[in-house]
């Protein structure tokens, strides 16, 4: 696969990552109109309890104008980033590979992005550093209903309801370990977190 074009998402999930390690090249949507409940701005993590959304406040539109994801900006008002490292921490903490690669993300939680394709943005990079992932990612240059010739269109194609997806994704992946796997079934659609947290180094390989 050449290029693909991708909402942007907060640690997505891992068919996300997936499409994005058989890319040679990544656009990710930026001049899209902001759509709520979905990857943009939330992940899934498994827990003692079963999946917790995990969600990043973001600043709204002015009543009646339009708001485009490149502009939707994070809302600190509130200890978010506390309390998305603490459920990580209770999720994952005594996952084989968690003090392996938590550091690598641990600045995520303090620092302040202003706009969310930002800070989704660093967290990409990261990921595919840790996953030993090297390619071409950029941002568009404005919103193509349709895309061109040649480029895969993932735009929509993940979110955490089904009813919202443009399509299913086809991409067919290794079921691998999960924390609490003795207490629910194989759970799909988390963050790429769980992946990482859970095989380590070969969680290129299951990708």
């Amino acid at each position: 696969m050449d290029t693909i074009v991708l909402n942007t998402a907060y640690f997505p999930p891992v068919q996300y990552m997936a499409r994005v390690k058989e890319a040679a090249r990544v656009v990710v949507e930026r001049h899209d109109s902001y759509g709520k409940q979905g990857y943009r701005n939330r992940c899934e993590i498994l827990t003692a309890n079963g999946p917790l959304a995990l969600v990043v406040p973001v600043r709204g539109a002015a009543h009646g104008e339009r708001l485009l994801t490149g502009e939707a900006r994070v809302d600190y008002s509130t200890r978010w980033q506390r309390v998305h490292a603490r459920a990580i921490e209770a999720a994952y903490g005594k996952s084989p590979f968690y003090d392996y690669y938590m550091d690598e993300f641990e600045g995520f939680f303090r620092r302040e992005e202003r706009f969310l394709v930002d800070l989704n943005a660093g967290i990409m990079e990261r990921l595919m550093d840790c996953l030993g992932i090297a390619r071409d990612v950029s941002f568009s240059d404005g919103y193509a209903r349709e895309v061109a010739a040649g480029v895969a269109d993932f735009r929509d194609v993940f979110h955490p309801k089904r009813a919202r997806r443009a399509r299913e994704d086809d991409h067919v992946f290794k079921v691998y370990h999960q924390t609490f796997n003795d207490r629910f079934p194989f759970v799909h659609g988390l963050s790429v977190l769980d992946l990482l947290f859970n095989v380590g180094p070969d969680a290129r390989a299951c990708l």
